[in-house]
């Protein structure tokens, strides 16, 4: 009886204290996302440019995948009730968003991969129009997870649509979450042999070259580094294994706290952190986000020059 009624009164009393400490750091991380977006967009060399392009693309996505964490994790906390169908359609486009990071680190892999490796094939190869249809793949890729759950929503559910649910649980909830780990273990899986193939190409191509070994170094730590955003991503994934298990075995009122933490550490930081490093690691860039970042403050920019 005690447990009830402490989680009660967490629920009650704690809730908008741990929405304001939710919003605030997403707020902060969609900020430098956004200057990050909008100093790709300053310059017509970043839009014309494959890895700019990709890693613009990144930050679009993990923008997405960063809003959406917050309107699901307020809607858990809130327990707000929904009709069905409209929980369906959030929850899809949630999981089709967050795994289409992890598409993009492999694609931003194979382009390092290409450049590093078939150098004089490198703009043939990696051109706008085929970076431009290879983010289209992604999205189709990242859908069918989600196309197949709605399908089996419409077709095995005998639930009516207008049913009013709490969002975090949809009817027949097993199915999903096989479908789920399903599709994520295969994702994750192929993702990570593409970005671990990418990574030992190009460090072999590094020991071998004579020439341009700075570049094709300094490509091989890319591509360790997509590996290492591949495991901020996997992280994401274990949340609601993690926060089953706090429900099961912990006490309600230590459980909610834990699920505080573990959402910030597990879905918001990750996809903070893993485009923030990546962007800081290029000078060019760094140089113009610095510049817009400080809201156009300090030295001016300079030119813009792309080193492949």
């Amino acid at each position: 009886m005690y447990n009830t009624t402490g989680a009660t009164i967490q629920r009650l009393y704690g809730m908008p204290v741990k929405a304001v400490l939710n919003m605030t750091p997403c707020l902060l991380f969609l900020y430098v996302n956004g200057v990050m977006l909008f100093t790709l967009m300053s310059k017509p060399v970043f839009q014309e440019t494959t890895r700019y392009i990709l890693f613009g693309h990144l930050l679009f996505s993990d923008s997405l995948h960063l809003t959406m964490s917050m309107v699901m994790y307020m809607l858990a906390v809130t327990r707000l009730t929904m009709i069905s169908y409209v929980c369906m359609v959030i929850s899809c486009s949630a999981g089709i968003i967050a795994i289409i990071s992890p598409f993009n680190l492999a694609v931003m892999s194979l382009e390092r991969y290409v450049a590093i490796c078939f150098p004089l094939r490198h703009t043939q190869i990696a051109t706008c129009r085929r970076t431009h249809v290879a983010i289209a793949v992604m999205w189709v890729l990242g859908s069918l997870n989600s196309l197949i759950e709605v399908f089996v929503f419409v077709t095995i559910e005998s639930t009516p649509f207008t049913l009013q649910i709490f969002c975090s649980t949809l009817p027949g909830g097993a199915i999903y979450i096989e479908l789920n780990i399903a599709f994520t273990t295969l994702n994750f899986v192929t993702v990570g042999v593409i970005i671990i193939y990418t990574y030992i190409a190009i460090l072999v191509t590094a020991r071998s070259v004579s020439s341009d070994k700075t570049s094709a170094s300094k490509a091989h730590k890319t591509v360790l580094l997509h590996l290492i955003q591949l495991g901020l991503c996997l992280s994401s994934t274990l949340f609601n294994t993690i926060n089953t298990l706090i429900r099961w075995h912990m006490d309600p009122v230590v459980g909610l706290h834990i699920q505080y933490v573990l959402f910030l550490g597990l879905i918001i930081f990750p996809r903070f952190l893993s485009p923030l490093i990546y962007g800081l690691r290029d000078p060019t860039f760094k140089h113009i986000f610095k510049y817009y970042f400080t809201f156009c403050f300090g030295n001016s920019v300079k030119p813009v020059v792309i080193v492949s």
